[in-house]
């Protein structure tokens, strides 16, 4: 009787997860055994941080834990810290105990990719990325906190900075991130006596002549209006020069001090693909052929962030590194590795871009699909559908909603809990008190 083939699955998010769903769907137990590798127990939808952070949604409700989804595939957690595509091994290395070695017959490497940052000073000190639920809970507590701290101080300087918020990037990430979480401090203020929307100050810094390249040049310039019209000070052809102590220097001369600057300059591979022993291009990407296996290994299937797949509805060109074509390439990856196992042919990858939307904050958002223009309502109405029919389950796809309509009804959630990103700050300091103490008791009862 013939073996079942060993899937290796390396990454869990978009294509890992969505590939692995559809193979434990197509295959027998006796045709394959699938087993998942991931730094995380979950994948996290990430169209839905930006509402996470500013609280319009519970951010449990944007991750899908791997387990209960994939309950025919073997879970792994921990990091893959190299790959042997000669003799067909990963080596991995969980989160406690001792590293082991993987073996499989076909493998899917998906490990995504990383925020790229810049040899800017100051910047891996000061700055926060926003691509993992863990980032955009801590800056919405961290924003929040930023408004008590306002409300609570008499030094206009420590006031000042405390206000200020910088965010680098305007593509989805930056702008979406900026947008709902200056909606929410808006919001917020009404429960800060001493603090006035007017008295923020939040600057859009873009390196580029325009900002939302993905919805075009007209939408863009529209989305450009309006966040200046709620006082977001956006500056294009501007890049962060320096960001020393919180002290923000921009290259067109301006200066100033601020308590928070977002990174959301772009992505790059996850590092792991250096390390993997596969052909990569000139950016570090997996050398990709239409039929989503890697240049000269059969046996490995890629696609994703860290893939060079290429688009054939673009002759020479590249698809886009987004979830659109990620999870498209989910499906005909999976597909391909079903066919391989049966002996079928394969098919190429092939899809036109539809479209984008983004949400600007509640009740605005800009989208541009199959060429048709929409904004305002319209268009946060169409983002907000959109994503709600690809977040994957239906469970999670009711709670989303339901959080949606809860929002409706009830005023935004503006409590910060600082003390998510330090749990045991408290405690420390309580041990520490209790030590000064203990001294203080032992020094008044020594004898002379």
């Amino acid at each position: 009787m013939t073996e079942p083939v060993r899937i290796l699955v390396v990454g869990g998010g978009y294509v890992g997860m969505y590939a692995a769903l559809y193979l434990q769907r197509e295959l027998r137990r006796d045709e394959a055994h699938i087993t998942v590798v991931d730094a995380d127990s979950y994948m996290t939808y990430q169209p839905f941080l930006p509402e996470a952070a500013a609280g319009n949604v519970e951010p449990r409700h944007v991750v899908v834990p791997l387990r209960r989804v994939l309950g025919k595939c073997r879970i792994l957690n921990g990091w893959v810290v190299s790959v042997d595509p000669v003799h067909r091994t990963v080596d991995l290395c969980p989160h406690g105990g001792p590293g082991r070695t993987l073996e499989y017959d076909l493998l899917i490497f998906a490990p995504g990719s990383v925020s790229r940052t810049l040899p800017v000073p100051g910047l891996a000190e000061t700055g926060i990325g926003f691509k993992t639920l863990e980032e955009a809970i801590h800056l919405r507590n961290h924003v929040l906190g930023r408004l008590d701290l306002a409300d609570s101080t008499t030094d206009a300087a420590v006031r000042a900075r405390a206000l200020t918020f910088v965010f680098v990037g305007a593509g989805f990430a930056g702008v979406e991130a900026l947008a709902e979480l200056e909606d929410m401090a808006h919001d917020a203020c009404a429960y800060h006596p001493t603090v006035e929307p007017g008295d923020m100050r939040w600057f859009l810094v873009e390196a580029t002549d325009r900002i939302l390249p993905e919805v075009g040049p007209e939408m863009g310039r529209w989305t450009l209006e309006q966040l200046r019209g709620r006082g977001i000070d956006v500056r294009t052809r501007t890049r962060l020069r320096s960001a020393v102590g919180g002290h923000i220097e921009l290259d067109d001369g301006t200066a100033f001090d601020a308590d928070t600057l977002v990174w959301t300059a772009g992505v790059r591979p996850h590092p792991l693909v250096r390390a993997s022993g596969l052909p990569l291009d000139g950016k570090d990407r997996v050398r990709a052929t239409p039929r989503l296996t890697v240049e000269g290994f059969d046996d490995v299937f890629t696609a994703g962030d860290c893939a060079a797949v290429p688009d054939l509805t673009k002759p020479g060109e590249l698809c886009a590194p987004n979830a659109q074509h990620a999870v498209r390439q989910a499906r005909t990856l999976a597909g391909n590795v079903v066919a391989t196992i049966r002996g079928r042919g394969l098919r190429p990858y092939r899809h036109a871009y539809a479209g984008s939307v983004a949400g600007l904050g509640l009740h605005q958002g800009v989208a541009q699909i199959y060429g048709h223009k929409v904004r305002g309502l319209p268009a946060w109405f169409l983002h907000r559908t959109y994503h709600l029919s690809r977040i994957p389950t239906l469970n999670k796809k009711v709670r989303v909603a339901v959080d949606w309509a809860l929002a409706l009804l009830f005023r935004r959630d503006i409590v910060s809990l600082g003390q998510f990103s330090r749990p045991r700050e408290e405690f420390e300091r309580a041990a520490r008190v209790e030590r000064a103490e203990r001294r203080e008791r032992a020094e008044q009862t020594a004898p002379g």
